[in-house]
């Protein structure tokens, strides 16, 4: 058997029957978050078993009749979205750690004020976390929990999921050399050059992030940009 931290174990209960497989921990992190990562490259080995730590190997009956399949890299991929890892308190406490910063930054790009339009700061979002001890999963997707996390901060404070649609209008002296920036910064809604060479271009973003999108805007343009925002919640 290979050595303990080298590899840890999947698992999976389908059908009433128990099966595990040994991978390697950084590439199933990745696989479960979503990264393209191949499933050869997670597997440690091409085994499935019934029970690793005696041993005893999955038949392949059991398997065929849980998965409907003997294909070791259609069945660890189930394996992987479905069942779970095994995991260290240490490295338990790393992950959450790494997704409770991301889903902060998520809410803090995606939502706003509703009443203002205007963005809540990560700092105010970490101590509501605190406040309301709002735990985290180090399985679920970033998305998922920061949707779920914005239900529970709407209970004491004015929070929603907004898009903010940004007209910017660039002067002509700075308009060539902005132009590529400017369409890399949201989505393109239109882009017009107008008759003195100004560019004009409306942008939609992640409402919480249009401060450091004007910012940036402005940076390009010398501060001379004439800037527009609408939010509009989702």
């Amino acid at each position: 058997m290979p050595k303990r931290q080298e590899y840890v174990i999947a698992w999976i209960d389908l059908k009433g029957q128990h099966f595990e497989i040994l991978v390697k921990p950084d590439e199933a992190f990745k696989f479960k978050e979503g990264e393209k990562v191949s499933i050869s490259d997670v597997l440690w080995s091409d085994t499935i078993y019934k029970d690793v730590r005696r041993g005893l190997k999955a038949s392949p009956d059991a398997i065929r009749k849980a998965f409907g399949t003997d294909d070791i890299n259609a069945i660890a991929e189930r394996i992987l979205k479905e069942g779970q890892i095994q995991i260290t308190e240490e490295e338990r406490r790393r992950i959450i750690e790494m997704k409770r910063r991301q889903i902060i930054t998520y809410i803090a790009r995606n939502a706003v004020d509703p009443k203002s339009g205007s963005p809540i700061p990560e700092q105010r979002i970490e101590n509501l976390f605190e406040e309301l001890r709002i735990g985290v999963d180090p399985f679920k997707p970033v998305e998922q929990q920061a949707l779920e996390a914005i239900k529970r901060l709407a209970m004491v404070i004015p929070i929603k999921v907004a898009r903010a649609l940004i007209e910017v209008t660039i002067p002509p002296e700075y308009a060539g050399r902005a132009v590529g920036e400017v369409k890399r910064l949201g989505d393109v809604k239109r882009t017009t050059w107008l008759d003195d060479g100004s560019l004009k271009v409306e942008l939609e973003i992640p409402a919480g992030m249009q401060l450091e999108v004007i910012d940036k805007i402005q940076g390009l343009a010398r501060g001379q940009a004439q800037v527009n925002v609408k939010v509009s919640s989702q």
